[in-house]
């Protein structure tokens, strides 16, 4: 697994952003060769709930809107990592199980870090979909991610950059002009954020942008877990 590698990979996802010449139009549709009737879809994540950030991805919205697709619901969150979706017979390599869940928990209580805190900074893009810069100055998510990589299935082997998602593009929109109101947000800025626990969290696979339900989570503080995954029984 690819970790964090500072301010060289956001560069590097902006500039190719710049060379995309234009963006990718999300549209709400199914993907049924993707998910194969499988209903929710895993991963690890950051919940983001503090209310700075909150007023931040609004005023990020309100600034892009008119490009961003209709209807995207997702709490903000920083993706640590992809599970798949959750059974109890492996099949697929896009699949995991109760095995997965229990080493990801051994790793969790022996390697996570104690509460720690990340700075989000300005907006940037993906050609999919708008962004805030996540820094990871206490290195909490790069143990996280250490921690959770052996049952972790699908990253894609590209550089990891943490960010908090802000929509998705809604159209092919030209990149030149995009790039230049995105630079030119002057709102709100969540700042530093405290990190106190890591989530497994679910979305309704048919569903573009819909919301994240909270399966289980690991409490950086008292590394105590809430909650146990529902095994489907397929």
């Amino acid at each position: 697994m690819t970790h964090w590698q500072g301010p060289e990979v956001a560069e590097a996802a902006w500039q190719a952003f710049l060379q995309s010449g234009q963006t990718l139009e999300n549209a709400h549709r199914d993907f049924p060769k993707w998910h194969r009737g499988r209903p929710r879809y895993y991963l690890w994540a950051l919940e983001m709930d503090d209310r700075k950030v909150a007023r931040a991805m609004a005023a990020a919205q309100a600034h892009l809107a008119g490009h961003l697709l209709a209807g995207y619901v997702r709490q903000p969150h920083v993706t640590l990592t992809l599970c798949g979706f959750p059974t109890s017979h492996h099949r697929c390599e896009d699949e995991f199980g109760a095995e997965d869940f229990a080493a990801w928990m051994r790793a969790l209580a022996a390697q996570a870090p104690d509460p720690f805190r990340v700075e989000i900074g300005g907006l940037a893009s993906f050609s999919s979909a708008p962004f805030f810069s996540v820094a990871d100055p206490e290195a909490g998510i790069a143990r996280l991610r250490r921690a959770l990589a052996g049952r972790a299935h699908h990253d894609s082997g590209a550089p990891y950059l943490p960010h908090l998602t802000v929509g998705l593009y809604g159209g092919a929109w030209a990149v030149l002009p995009l790039a230049g109101r995105l630079s030119a947000y002057d709102g709100p800025s969540p700042g530093v954020c405290l990190v106190d626990r890591v989530s497994l969290m679910s979305y309704e696979a048919a569903v573009i942008g819909g919301p994240l339900r909270r399966e289980a989570s690991f409490d950086l503080a008292t590394r105590q877990l809430d909650g146990v995954p529902p095994w489907p029984s397929r």
